[in-house]
């Protein structure tokens, strides 16, 4: 009974972490013909990430119209390529990012007339989110313990990795924001020298002036 009591805290416990921690997205939307949408997702390196998306077909049963049809790209935050499928119905991605920051995954829907509306279907996921667990339960032969136990591993690990790439970008901020200091020191320095130099270059003009009208 107490074993059996521990398996479901545990389980809840792994449950919600994972639900926290990892990056899934899994969204309906609707396309006109003619038209892109684009969906970012936040990946850093090393991260392994795996999408599938499909059009969900108006006439249940009966073959996709020509017009249901849409041409997929995903690319890194620097413009590298991951995936392209053309004039397709469904498809599925997987690959394991080199560059971290957004990556994009753009849908086309060619022009058609008269104009039509599409539904995709598209699930997105990146990290542990992205591990297939039920060949790893299959392969290793475990008990539900053992592979509650390697869910909560992962995410652990995944946390930790997630710690120090935040705290690489803090420091990448942090640098930014200091040079940007720097140079506003400077430019505001210059800014009140060119004042100074202004200003005193007419009150020598003004001098100037009033002593050949001999005023002064």
């Amino acid at each position: 009974m107490n074993m059996q009591i521990q398996k479901q805290c545990l389980f809840v416990v792994v449950i919600s972490v994972f639900l926290f921690w990892t990056r899934v997205q899994s969204v309906r939307f609707d396309l006109e013909s003619g038209h892109t949408k684009c969906i970012s997702e936040d990946i850093k390196s090393n991260s392994m990430t795996v999408g599938k998306y499909h059009i969900v077909n108006p006439n249940e049963g009966q073959p996709f119209p020509d017009s249901h049809k849409v041409t997929v790209r995903v690319t890194s935050a620097y413009g590298n390529s991951y995936h392209y499928s053309d004039h397709v119905t469904e498809g599925h991605f997987a690959y394991q990012a080199v560059e971290p920051g957004d990556y994009m995954a753009c849908f086309f829907a060619a022009d058609h007339k008269p104009p039509t509306s599409l539904t995709i279907d598209f699930d997105w996921k990146s990290g542990v989110a992205a591990k297939d667990w039920t060949n790893v339960a299959k392969k290793g032969s475990v008990e539900l313990m053992e592979l509650e136990l390697k869910k909560m591993f992962d995410v652990v690990q995944s946390i930790h990795d997630e710690m120090y790439y935040l705290r690489e970008r803090e420091e990448e901020m942090q640098q930014l924001n200091k040079s940007t200091n720097n140079k506003m020191f400077w430019f505001s320095f210059l800014s009140i020298l060119v004042c100074l130099s202004v200003a005193a270059l007419q009150l020598w003009h003004l001098k100037s002036f009033f002593e050949k009208k001999k005023l002064i």
